[in-house]
């Protein structure tokens, strides 16, 4: 299974990076018509949350800056964003780090059991598994984001 787990992940997390970097800073921070926040807030919950799931920022995991969960956790929004806003291109990089630290995740450990359940998920494989399930998620509203953005642009 964790193979699998990280070519699953490495693909997922190459996916989102490629698409990412592709982007022109002109679309990163509208918020699109329709949407609750921008491009640039969704690569920084993308990472924020995988941190989470997979290193246990921010108690357990000092590899990101604590404030970020200000900014990018699930309920947040760039309206509310204040101070110091890592760049987009900087979030790229960092989500490159996470996922070479992720395969050095010992493979037994994705065996463990969670303390409680979480969303019906008991082990930490199982989130794991999860955590490319919402990257997906947010690559696909990410895409959906662009199209709005250059069509209302277009205009």
């Amino acid at each position: 299974m964790s193979e699998l787990l990280f070519k699953s992940f490495e693909f997922a997390r190459n996916r989102f990076v490629k698409t990412v970097d592709g982007f022109a800073e002109s679309v990163v921070d509208v918020q699109p018509t329709g949407f609750n926040n921008t491009i640039h807030w969704q690569v920084g919950h993308v990472l924020t949350v995988a941190e989470q799931f997979l290193f246990g920022f921010p108690k357990k995991s000092t590899n990101l800056p604590a404030y970020y969960m200000e900014l990018f956790a699930t309920g947040t929004k760039p309206a509310d964003w204040k101070g110091e806003v890592p760049s987009v291109k900087d979030l790229s990089a960092q989500l490159k780090e996470q996922m070479n630290r992720m395969k050095e995740i010992p493979v037994e450990s994705f065996n463990e059991k969670l303390k409680a359940p979480f969303l019906g998920l008991e082990t930490f494989g199982e989130i794991a598994h999860f955590g490319i399930f919402h990257e997906a998620i947010h690559l696909g509203q990410i895409s959906a984001m662009k199209r709005v953005i250059e069509s209302d642009q277009a205009k």
